[in-house]
């Protein structure tokens, strides 16, 4: 349960801290943005190919597993909205990828305590 209120925790800043970014700062690099992303899909990339196996485990293990997932499509979404930076001069494709990985984190949240309250109570039940 811990697990699905740091993804929603992650989901608010990644919206609140992209936001400051746009509105606040200015329009981010493009050629950063891309770059980052590349390497961090690579490492993803990888955890997740190790992860595969254990995708449909317990709470904890589903859960690890979701986050790579996430961080893996985040870095895709990254690179993208970079290209979007890049070729609109603007910083709302940023923006709106933040948007979408924010609603991925709240969804894999929601998917985690669901699966995190069948467990307790199937403890419950068993103890009871």
């Amino acid at each position: 349960m811990l697990k699905a209120l740091s993804l929603t925790v992650m989901a608010l800043w990644v919206l609140g801290s992209t936001a400051y970014h746009v509105l606040v700062l200015s329009i981010p690099r493009a050629e950063i943005m891309g770059a980052i992303g590349i390497l961090a899909l690579a490492a993803n990339v990888a955890s997740v190919l190790i992860l595969m196996r254990y995708k449909d485990g317990d709470a904890n293990v589903r859960s690890v597993w979701l986050c790579s997932r996430n961080d893996a499509l985040g870095n895709v979404a990254v690179m993208i909205a970079a290209l979007g930076v890049w070729g609109t001069t603007t910083a709302w494709p940023d923006l709106l990828v933040a948007g979408i990985m924010a609603g991925l984190f709240l969804w894999s949240s929601a998917q985690i305590l669901q699966q995190s309250l069948g467990e307790l109570r199937m403890q419950e039940s068993a103890v009871g």
